[in-house]
Order: structure tokens, then C-alpha cells, then sequence
């Protein structure tokens, strides 16, 4: 701020999964060797404060094995986007996202670009450019963008983490996981043509997923924290969390209940619903839910949403619940992903 420096910072979403991190990661590296006489900075921010790192264990996995030391990485708590701002400095690209929660509307004018794989839920006019396109991975519209540059700009580091990303997100690219477009597939084989050395697909998505659903010692605190979304009306703010264990062994964890209460209590959350995916062999998801709140009004609010969706009808059925304030379920229709029931409760708020 004091040298007058543009900055302009290329950030995924508060979930900061490894496809919004390799997104932001790679678009700001390709922005930063493609723009003419830059005169901003270029800054890819993981939009996380640093201690949740530790966390996101498939990305921190995939950035050791790659070279990238954290401390390299710049996270949310350690750059003032609103000071930035302020001093009419920043510039902001949006990758894996398009709207920026509540906290941050004030840096809704600094958005130039965005570039995300979920149905647009808001229209941006010009000067901001807007791409949005269903592929199973931002990082295939990453892949995209950076092959159609100029040429020797993606180098094997890049190539190797949106690779990783890509497999990840699609589930090795498998058709009944029901994320995979032709797009992601064609993203996969171009970067495996440029860069014969990558690993082989199924070792790599192997590695990325037991990384990811390795909970060995987390905290519920931790587990709620790992892959985390929220959703705020005037009213109340609900959090939504991906659980990477099955529901009942969640359910059963010692002290459940006092831990959701004081996670809920800390943070200001109404209630919380917990999406929890576990995986066959053959890489098929089996999804349930659990819909926690003290407030019985608000519970049901959220469980009749669920249960009445349309687009798309989730096919919940109830299941036992060990508690009075936590109704659960199994969901019939596994290829219901978060991305696509976020909506149905953001409605309901």
C-alpha cells in the first residue's frame, strides 16, 4: 500500500479444497508469465487462515510430493484484502467460487474474472469476465486456459498438480461417480501427452484419496473445520460440513454432541449439517447426512428442504439417530454432490 503496488490476487473458495488451491496456484503462475508488462503483482491466496492448513491433508500431500514448501504459500490472515482495497489496489480473480461470502461483499467490486464449474447463481456484468462451465474440476478450466496460451509456459510442476487435481475431483475419472465431463478426460490425456513422466493415473489417484480421507486423530473440531462451508441468511448462519467417514461411526464419536454444540456456540452457527461420503473398490460413493440443530424450528426447516428437493431430488431415506437434535439419513442419490445441494439449503434459508 505505501509503494502504491496493484496487486492482483488470484483465490479459490473458504472450503479451500486442492482444486481451489491448484486453481489458484496455477492461474496466477500462468497470469504472472503471460501478461504484458505486468504492472501488478500476481498473488495466488489460499482462503484459509494458515493453522487450518494441516488440514487439507490431500493438498498439503500433494504440494510436499510436488516441492512446494508451505512457506511459499500465502494465506488468508497473512495479506489485508480489504486494505488493498481500500487503497483502490486490488484486483481480484474468483477461481472454484463466483460469489464471495457475507464477510467479504465489500470486495465484490475488486472481482475482474471468474472462472468456476458450478451453475451461476448470480449474474456479473462487464468489465468483469465471467467463465462457468459444468466440468467435473476447475482445474480442467485452469488446464484449458493455460494450454491455450503461448507455448513452454506449463511446466511439469503445474502439469503434475493439475493432473492430480483433475483425478482427484473426477474420481479417476470414473463414470459412475457421476462428476467427469469429456472435458475433465480430454484435460487428463493432453497433460499426459505433454508430460509422458507423469505418474500413472491410478497411483496417483490412489495416493490423493487415501491422503484425503486419512482422519487418524483429528478432532470431531478438526473434522467439522476440514472441508467446511457456510451459509448465512439475516436471519441465521448454518455450516456445512463434508465428513470423510461413514455417518455412523461419526455419530458414535465420544462426546459428539458437546462437540458439535461448542463448535456451533464458537463460531455463531444455528446448526450444522454434516455430508459424509465413504467409497467402494470401485470408486462408488455412498452418501448420508446429518442435520444438527438446537433450535427444532430450524432443524426442520433444513430437513424438510432436504427431503423435498426436486434439483435434484436427493432420495433420502431416515436413519437411526443417536440424538434428539440430529436427524440422519441415507441418501439415495450418491451423485448429489455437496456442490449440488448447497443450493437446495441456501433456498430453504
Amino acid at each position: 500500500v505505501r509503494q502504491h503496488r496493484e496487486i492482483h490476487v488470484v483465490m479459490g473458495n473458504e472450503a479451500c479444497d486442492l482444486d481451489s488451491t491448484v486453481s489458484a496456484l496455477a492461474l496466477a503462475y500462468f497470469l504472472a508469465q503471460t501478461s504484458p508488462a505486468p504492472k501488478a503483482a500476481f498473488v495466488p491466496v489460499l482462503n484459509i487462515p494458515r493453522a487450518d492448513f494441516t488440514l487439507r491433508t490431500e493438498t498439503t500431500f500433494l504440494l510436499r510430493e510436488r516441492g512446494i514448501p508451505a512457506a511459499s504459500l500465502i494465506f488468508r490472515d497473512e495479506i489485508d484484502l480489504g486494505g488493498l482495497h481500500h487503497a483502490g489496489l486490488l484486483s481480484l480473480t474468483l477461481v472454484d467460487h463466483h460469489v464471495l461470502p457475507g464477510a467479504d461483499a465489500a470486495l465484490e467490486e475488486a472481482v475482474v474474472e471468474v472462472l468456476d464449474h458450478r451453475p451461476l447463481e448470480r449474474d456479473r456484468g462487464p468489465p468483469c469476465q465471467v467463465t462457468v462451465e459444468l466440468v467435473g474440476s476447475c482445474a480442467t478450466l485452469v488446464t484449458e486456459r493455460i494450454l491455450q496460451g503461448p507455448p513452454g509456459v506449463l511446466d511439469r510442476t503445474t502439469a503434475a498438480l493439475l493432473h492430480g487435481t483433475i483425478l482427484l475431483d473426477c474420481i479417476n475419472l470414473s463414470p459412475t461417480a457421476g462428476k467427469v465431463t469429456p472435458r475433465d478426460v480430454a484435460c487428463v490425456s493432453l497433460l499426459e501427452e505433454r508430460f509422458p513422466e507423469l505418474p500413472a493415473r491410478d497411483a496417483v489417484f490412489g495416493a490423493l484419496h487415501a491422503a484425503k480421507f486419512d482422519v487418524t486423530g483429528l478432532t470431531t473440531e478438526q473434522m467439522l473445520r476440514k472441508d467446511l462451508k457456510v451459509l448465512s441468511s439475516d436471519e441465521v448462519v448454518v455450516a456445512i460440513s463434508g465428513i470423510f467417514e461413514d455417518l455412523e461411526t461419526f455419530l458414535h464419536r465420544p462426546g459428539l454432541l458437546q462437540d458439535l454444540e461448542a463448535f456451533c456456540q464458537g463460531r455463531g452457527y444455528a446448526g450444522l449439517v454434516a455430508m459424509t461420503v465413504s467409497f467402494n473398490e470401485h470408486h462408488e460413493p455412498t452418501r448420508k447426512l446429518a442435520v444438527y440443530s438446537q433450535q427444532e424450528p430450524l432443524r426442520g426447516t433444513l430437513c424438510r428442504a432436504l427431503e423435498e428437493a426436486t434439483t435434484p431430488s436427493l432420495l433420502l431415506q431416515p436413519l437411526p439417530s443417536p440424538w434428539a437434535c440430529v436427524a440422519a439419513y441415507a441418501q439415495g442419490n450418491a451423485v448429489a454432490t455437496r456442490k449440488k445441494v448447497l443450493p437446495i439449503l441456501r433456498a430453504a434459508l
